[in-house]
């Protein structure tokens, strides 16, 4: 079973890389199995993992195997895993037009597509903390219970999801997402869907 995870986060690792939402050796990713957690280690590069860059945490972040030390954002996963049953898999990049928005301290609330309204409604942006604090577990774990996909200001983005294919999947689509959303505001600004228009989108779900 752990095997098959390392190499899930491998693949999605590596695709991250390749699409340019995970650059360098920032971001980490992991994945719920039972009462542990399988995370990338501190200071690894998603797009080059290799398993001896995956390590097996327990819910109070303790090492339970591997050769080296877990992210240090392992408790903002922690707090995710522990506010959310349904989730399997968290995703944690600073993918460039996502980041670009928290950088300004931006939610992406406007309602825009509909896409983007039927599976997420809105894109919070937590307020900022100092990575891989705790304070900075404090103040984004306020949006876990409501959100999937929340901006972290001047840092990046976290997503959640039941696997880690649709966790990493959240992040590619509101990527394209925000930047549209920034290239609509060279040409006027997107314009708005009516109440109507998303109450129509509301009752496709």
């Amino acid at each position: 079973m752990h095997e098959l995870i390392k190499t899930d986060i491998i693949k999605f690792g590596k695709i991250a890389g390749d699409r340019c939402l995970t650059p360098g050796i920032s971001g980490n990713i992991s994945v719920r199995c039972g009462n542990d957690i399988i995370i990338t280690s501190s200071g690894s590069a998603n797009s080059f993992l290799s398993e001896d860059d995956l390590s097996i945490i327990d819910f109070n972040g303790n090492l339970v195997e591997g050769n080296k030390k877990a992210s240090s954002e392992k408790f903002l996963h922690i707090e995710f895993y522990k506010k959310r049953k349904d989730i399997g898999a968290i995703c944690h990049f600073h993918s460039p037009y996502l980041t670009s928005l928290a950088a300004c301290g931006l939610s992406l609330n406007d309602k825009i597509l509909p896409e983007i309204v039927f599976m997420f409604d809105e894109i919070p942006c937590a307020d900022y903390a100092l990575p891989g604090s705790f304070e900075l577990v404090e103040k984004t774990s306020l949006y876990f219970e409501k959100y999937n996909v929340i901006l972290m200001k001047n840092h990046g983005v976290i997503s959640a999801g039941r696997d880690l294919k649709e966790a990493y999947l959240n992040i590619e689509l509101c990527e394209a997402y925000a930047k549209t959303f920034i290239l609509s505001k060279f040409l006027g600004g997107a314009k708005i869907l009516s109440d109507r228009q998303v109450e129509d989108i509301y009752s496709l779900r």
